[in-house]
């Protein structure tokens, strides 16, 4: 086992993003009602584009793998069919928040969403054949207690929760402007109220210099060694880096963590059947295929 549970929730959600684009590619590829193929879809300098000349670019860019994608949808609704699956609000909800596990908040959650140009009820809409799959197949997948602790003992490092900072800063261009900086923070000046002022870092400016937390190997290697050696409420000696000359200020501080074998027993399990489903996907799709009647008529 290599993969960690978070890189397993997103395999999966890939899954479901990559069956929805297939899903509008068709929708546009094979549009209802095809029946003017000559018709105007662009002009360039007043020379036409026509609807068959798009169809046919779209059918070469992708249109068989489209085609297979929607073959193997049939495939799992007609088997989820045969075997009386039902799927539920639960289910979809069940599997979005598995999905949501794999980030730090919900914040970076629905920033990826957005940047697949994606909602939450759309992506839950999208979710649907995905539960169908997981429930032809989890049947067929054993999990035991042995396998838990072997994955918890070889991925311990990958589980634990690092020890992470809290600091602001303030950043200038020269160490002239952050020794004056500093004095005036040491002499009483609020350190938020000069990062909004003074702070040439447009990503945390105007949250007073907040980076919020970070573990090690986030920063730079001068920025991280001074944050990681302050104590909480304490400002640093100005520190050079590739970006220019810091202020930091110490707000919070985590230790690292480590999880017992029973706190990350469930995570575990979740994780090597959703990594077993996607292998097991693969080996029953091929199946599932060789044993059909399947016809197709793209040109």
């Amino acid at each position: 086992m290599n993969k960690s549970p978070a890189m397993q929730s997103r395999i999966w959600m890939i899954a479901a993003i990559v069956l929805f684009a297939v899903l509008i590619v068709y929708i546009i590829v094979f549009p209802p009602g095809r029946s003017d193929e000559s018709a105007t879809v662009a002009k360039v300098n007043g020379v036409a584009i026509s609807k068959d000349s798009l169809y046919d670019a779209l059918v070469a860019a992708g249109g068989t793998q489209t085609l297979e994608s929607l073959i193997s949808e049939e495939l799992v609704k007609q088997e989820s069919k045969k075997a009386g699956i039902e799927v539920t609000e639960a289910d979809l909800t069940k599997e979005i928040d598995s999905i949501k596990k794999s980030y730090s908040s919900d914040e970076e959650f629905n920033q990826a969403l957005a940047s697949y140009n994606m909602t939450l009820d759309k992506l839950k809409e999208d979710m649907h054949i995905q539960v169908e799959l997981r429930k032809l197949l989890e049947p067929q997948i054993t999990i035991t207690d042995e396998d838990i602790k072997k994955y918890y003992d070889e991925n311990l490092e990958s589980l634990k929760t690092p020890e992470k900072v809290r600091a602001s800063h303030i950043l200038v261009a020269t160490k002239e402007e952050a020794d004056t900086i500093l004095a005036d923070l040491k002499n009483g000046a609020d350190f938020a109220t000069v990062a909004k002022e003074k702070s040439t870092d447009p990503g945390s400016k105007d949250a007073g210099g907040d980076l919020d937390f970070f573990a090690r190997g986030v920063m730079n290697e001068p920025f991280e060694t001074a944050a990681f050696a302050l104590n909480v409420g304490d400002l640093s000696a100005v520190v050079e880096s590739p970006n220019g000359f810091h202020i930091i200020k110490s707000t919070d501080h985590t230790a690292e963590v480590t999880p017992t074998l029973e706190e990350k027993k469930a995570d575990i399990r979740e994780s090597m059947v959703t990594e077993q489903l996607y292998t097991l996907s693969s080996t029953w799709m091929q199946e599932k295929m060789s044993a059909a009647s399947i016809e197709t008529f793209l040109d």
